[in-house]
């Protein structure tokens, strides 16, 4: 691994290349902090995507996107005198160092949800009026579900057992199925969510991800979709001309791969 001279030396030399590039590139230089928003989010999910595919290779490369995105943002935030990459920089050291006093201070902690529960005190203390303004408005739902959940466990508001809220599940897995058969699709849909909000709660007392469950689940669908097409072309058939017991054949070949 690099010593923390070459670390440093590193990020001097990514600073310099953006100011370069900031300056002498068409593209580069017509970048506003709205137009870069969409590609940032799109390297996100990139890196989340080579994460969940355990490729250190490529979570390095990612990094360096996302590293990049960073750097550019700071870069114009000094442009107009707002902010640069050391107020970034400091900004954050100084809230970790705030936010950990029982690391930098004398605050002593029995465990990790003890550590939680002090973060989101002390979030209120700085002037915050509920602990989930904290969580971004855009998030994808089954993400945003998971913070408001962990949020509101870290002030206390929460089951105390994972039994607890197996039967909350199988609670709103009654009422969903009470409205459809009434057929009334709104209710479907209000109670479907309660369902689902159920289950990432339960995830979350498992110590399971649901986006890294469902996004699992959604890479060996895929895996297993396209050895079906694969085969099928092999036999030159197409899958609308075949049955649902065709399919299965190599559907189940798929699983035991």
């Amino acid at each position: 691994m690099n010593s923390r001279e070459e670390q440093l030396k590193a990020f001097d030399r990514l600073l310099t290349i953006m100011d370069e590039l900031r300056e002498q590139c068409p593209w580069d230089r017509k970048q506003t902090m709205e137009s870069l928003r969409h590609l940032t989010i799109e390297e996100t999910y990139e890196l989340g995507d080579a994460i969940l595919d355990k490729d250190l290779e490529e979570v390095r490369k990612e990094l360096g996107d996302l590293l990049l995105h960073l750097v550019f943002y700071a870069k114009i935030g000094s442009e107009t005198n707002d902010f640069d990459i050391a107020d970034v920089a400091n900004g954050i050291c100084d809230k970790l160092i705030d936010r950990h006093p029982h690391i930098y201070g004398d605050v002593e902690v029995a465990d990790e949800e003890e550590v939680k529960r002090n973060w989101e005190n002390l979030k209120l203390k700085e002037g915050k009026k509920s602990v989930l303004e904290g969580v971004p408005r855009s998030l994808p739902a089954v993400v945003k579900a998971s913070r408001i959940q962990e949020k509101v466990a870290g002030v206390g508001f929460d089951w105390k057992k994972p039994e607890q809220v197996f039967e909350k599940l199988k609670e709103e897995l009654g009422e969903l199925q009470h409205e459809i058969e009434t057929e009334n699709k709104d209710k479907m849909e209000a109670e479907f969510g309660d369902v689902m909000f159920s289950m990432i709660n339960y995830a979350r007392f498992l110590g399971i991800n649901p986006e890294n469950a469902l996004e699992r689940t959604n890479k060996k669908f895929i895996s297993r979709f396209q050895y079906l097409e694969a085969k099928a072309a092999e036999k030159n058939k197409a899958l609308k001309d075949m049955t649902l017991a065709e399919m299965d054949v190599f559907w189940n070949e798929a699983k035991l791969l």
